[in-house]
């Protein structure tokens, strides 16, 4: 029993179910109570994100860097390729399925929320894309300089601020989404959206095998093999990154299936699979694209315009390469350009974290998957390794 109460989604999932009964039941006063907790929460959360961004990007750029050859930089290109493009088929579905879902914008109609009644402002101590830049300008000035002694510092950094994932955010984020879940609750538009949400989730996983599909045929084309020799094997991959919601714990499995492989190069397996479990989050940033989209449009009434979501998933890949990885990783490392880029407020993000999370196990499985994918492809550019 206690192994299921620890359960992330389990906590999320409860976070959900009880926010939207508090919601329901809540007086005025109640629900003064709760805004006020949902803004210190997310104060604490977007306090975070630039740290988080530095923590993660820059020790990613300095290690790819340090350690580059061809077939890294190769295998990084195609990653960041892999995740564009998914994001890409994200947005190009999203324009074409989204307006026939019969979303209802009822904004004008809502419930009114309380005013907050306490407000503790903690301020980032920069900006979304400040933090970006100084990211790319720290890690390659590393790499210039040759600073080992910073390089330590950076991995160091990156171990403090996982930290902080895990024993600050990871544990706040169940009272955050009940939080925001009680406030959607109260004035309506959540129980108004629910089949909405239900069907997104299965158009979602669907979206997942498609990409697959693509990515295992183009495999298929460059390697000039069979890529169902490869993807046979992958099936208890799949499921353990379903069950742990984790590409690091995923990993042993994953490694085992690939090399399975008889179409595979065993050393382009050793090689891709671990870096690939790192840099390539295709289905999540698939998964992360759409739900944008679906959440702007159920809170404020439009999709996204074209160039806007353009613009955010060209970055949303860079976020991807060095995303932290944790649960729900992915939409954690970019919540600052979601909030800066695409306009969220603390109910979309909200709101985009509960319906992430209640998915994100099928986004890794099809970011592990994938990365059987990418050997594929790696080992018909790079026919003999030595």
């Amino acid at each position: 029993m206690k192994k299921i109460t620890d359960n992330l989604i389990f906590k999320l999932s409860l976070g959900v179910i009880l926010g939207i009964i508090i919601g329901i039941q809540s007086s005025e006063d109640m629900m003064k109570f709760m805004v006020s907790v949902k803004y210190l929460l997310g104060q604490i959360i977007f306090f975070c994100v630039p740290l988080i961004i530095l923590a993660f990007i820059t020790p990613s750029i300095v290690k790819l860097k340090a350690n580059a050859s061809k077939m890294l930089g190769t295998t990084v290109l195609i990653a960041y390729a892999s995740s564009v493009g998914a994001a890409a088929f994200a947005v190009i579905s999203g324009y074409s399925i989204i307006p026939h879902l019969n979303i209802i914008s009822e904004a004008e109609a809502l419930k009114k929320l309380p005013e907050i009644a306490f407000e503790l402002n903690i301020p980032p101590v920069m900006s979304v894309m400040s933090a970006l830049v100084l990211s790319f300008l720290v890690g390659l000035s590393v790499i210039w300089a040759k600073s080992e002694s910073f390089e330590k510092i950076l991995d160091d950094f990156q171990n403090m601020m996982l930290q902080v994932v895990h024993k600050v955010i990871i544990p706040i984020l169940p009272f955050f989404i009940a939080t925001t879940f009680s406030t959607l609750s109260y004035n309506g538009s959540i129980t108004k959206q629910l089949p909405i949400f239900l069907k997104v989730i299965v158009l979602v996983l669907i979206g997942h095998f498609i990409w697959l599909a693509l990515l295992y045929g183009l495999g298929g084309i460059i390697s000039k093999k069979n890529p169902f020799e490869v993807f046979k094997n992958y099936g208890p991959a799949y499921l353990t990154a379903v069950g742990t919601m984790s590409s690091a714990a995923t990993l042993p499995v994953a490694l085992s299936c690939a090399r399975k492989s008889k179409v595979l190069d065993k050393k382009i397996v050793d090689f891709a699979i671990p870096l690939g479990s790192t840099v390539h989050l295709c289905g999540s940033v698939l998964t992360e694209t759409f739900f944008i989209m679906v959440v702007s449009k159920v809170l404020y009434g439009t999709l996204p315009t074209v160039g806007t979501m353009i613009t955010f998933i060209i970055l949303l890949g860079i976020f991807a390469v060095g995303a932290p990885g944790v649960p729900g990783g992915t939409v954690m490392a970019s919540l600052g350009i979601v909030t800066s880029i695409i306009g969220f407020d603390q109910s979309g993000i909200g709101l985009l974290l509960a319906i992430f999370a209640i998915q994100d196990s099928f986004g890794t499985a099809c970011n592990i998957t994938g990365d059987g994918a990418i050997a594929l492809i790696l080992t018909g550019l790079y026919k003999e390794i030595k």
